[in-house]
C-alpha cells in the first residue's frame, strides 16, 4: 500500500505561482511512475504531468514551458512547480502513482488550485 498526501493549494491571482507538493508513505520513486492530475468543476479528470523513474518528464501541452514537475528522493516528495497560472488551470490537483512491475495504483486526496482575481 501507498499513501499520497497533497499540499500547497490555494488562491492566486492569474499571472502567479504556486508549488504543489506530494508526499508518498515509502520511497516508491524507483519502482512507480508519478504523475499530476487535475479536475475543473464539471469536467472530467484529465492528465498534466509525468515523472517517470529515469527522471523523464512530460507535459499537457497547454501547461509545458509553464509548470515543472521534480522530486526530493530523500523526502519521498514529487513536486509541481505552477507558474503563469492561468484561470482555466483552476481545479483540484491530485497526485498518482503506478506501479511499473505490479501495475497498481494509488491517488491522492487532492489539492484545491483556485486562479482568479
Amino acid at each position: 500500500q501507498v499513501q499520497l498526501v497533497e499540499s500547497g493549494g490555494g488562491l492566486v491571482q492569474p499571472g502567479g505561482s504556486l508549488t504543489l507538493s506530494c508526499a508518498a508513505s515509502r520511497n516508491i520513486f524507483s519502482t512507480y511512475t508519478m504523475a499530476w492530475y487535475r479536475q475543473a468543476p464539471g469536467k472530467q479528470r484529465e492528465w498534466v504531468a509525468t515523472l517517470r523513474r529515469n527522471g523523464d518528464t512530460s507535459y499537457k501541452a497547454s501547461v509545458q514551458g509553464r509548470f515543472t514537475v521534480s522530486r526530493d528522493n530523500a523526502e519521498n516528495t514529487m513536486y509541481l512547480q505552477m507558474n503563469s497560472l492561468k484561470s482555466e488551470d483552476t481545479g483540484v490537483y491530485l497526485c498518482n502513482a503506478h506501479g511499473v512491475y505490479t501495475n497498481d495504483q494509488y491517488w491522492g486526496q487532492g489539492t484545491q488550485v483556485t486562479v482568479s482575481s
